[in-house]
């Protein structure tokens, strides 16, 4: 393997096999041909074209447009096992500083090719001038990437949360950081890919922070998504990354970001340099 197959493996998709998805004359996701043809069930919500699905113009408040789909999607689960709803809602925009059009369940942004947002949180110590990493194990029972190598802190983005909140939030669920810990974790920029799944796309952004931990300092897993968590130096994480797949797919990009802006990953060590640090925000 190389650093550059997490990279490909994260953007890999054919929009040829989509539809843009327009919710009050903006493009706000891609539909896959074959949902597409499902949904033309439901013209009371949606408006089918070869060219495009439509939220129907006479759904024109954020609210009405969120319940409609999440009847329509109910239904589509009932009838086709599409995915079912999480009881998680996420914004719906192009940008994440642009106003929502509707919100969206989680479990379905997929099936919609929405754009997704989440936190990740590098949790690191030092060692002298030597960094380490703590890394969590997903736990088995996780419906994504199971077992899989993770970041200390991470999450998706409620649409009721600030990007703050949501880092704070999912600290104390997942690592048991007090929040003013938690407060001093420093944001270090963006991360996008653009991936097909199983439903349809995932054109995904992450907010990255560097979170620094005291020597002392030892996780403690609360809500049962970790099964352990392990302090690794620096140049073992890099070499699992590279040589692996241990790592939960977009996880290897939040850490090679982190291994970039650190000087662990540099122009002399690694021939791919430039283009890995330009395939970090491939998706956009």
């Amino acid at each position: 393997m190389a650093f550059l197959d997490h990279i490909d493996a994260c953007n890999r998709h054919d929009l040829n096999r989509f539809r843009p998805f327009i919710v009050g004359g903006r493009q706000v996701g891609w539909v896959r041909g074959d949902i597409a043809w499902h949904l033309e069930e439901y013209e009371a919500v949606f408006a089918v074209t070869p060219d495009a699905v439509h939220l129907q113009r006479h759904l024109s408040e954020p609210e009405a447009r969120s319940q409609a789909v999440d009847q329509v999607c109910r239904a589509l689960h009932a009838k086709w096992q599409t995915p079912p709803l999480r009881g998680e809602r996420y914004r719906v925009a192009r940008t994440w500083g642009e106003e929502p059009v509707m919100t969206m369940d989680r479990g379905v942004v997929s099936l919609f090719g929405v754009r997704a947002f989440g936190v990740h949180v590098n949790g690191f110590v030092r060692d002298g001038e030597r960094l380490k990493l703590w890394v969590a194990k997903r736990a088995p029972e996780r419906a994504v990437a199971p077992g899989k190598l993770d970041n200390l802190i991470a999450g998706g983005q409620p649409a009721h949360l600030s990007l703050r909140d949501n880092l704070i939030k999912e600290a104390a669920e997942e690592a048991d950081v007090p929040a003013a810990l938690a407060q001093t974790a420093r944001p270090v920029g963006v991360i996008s890919y653009c991936v097909e799944d199983q439903w349809g796309l995932k054109p995904d952004v992450m907010f990255c922070y560097d979170l620094e931990l005291p020597p002392d300092f030892t996780p403690r897993n609360t809500d049962g998504e970790v099964e352990s968590f392990a302090l690794m130096e620096v140049d073992e994480v890099m070499a699992r990354i590279r040589d692996t797949q241990d790592f939960k797919a977009n996880v290897n990009l939040v850490i090679l970001d982190f291994l970039i802006r650190h000087g662990v990953l540099c122009p002399d060590n690694e021939p791919d340099y430039a283009a890995i640090a330009h395939g970090l925000k491939r998706g956009w």
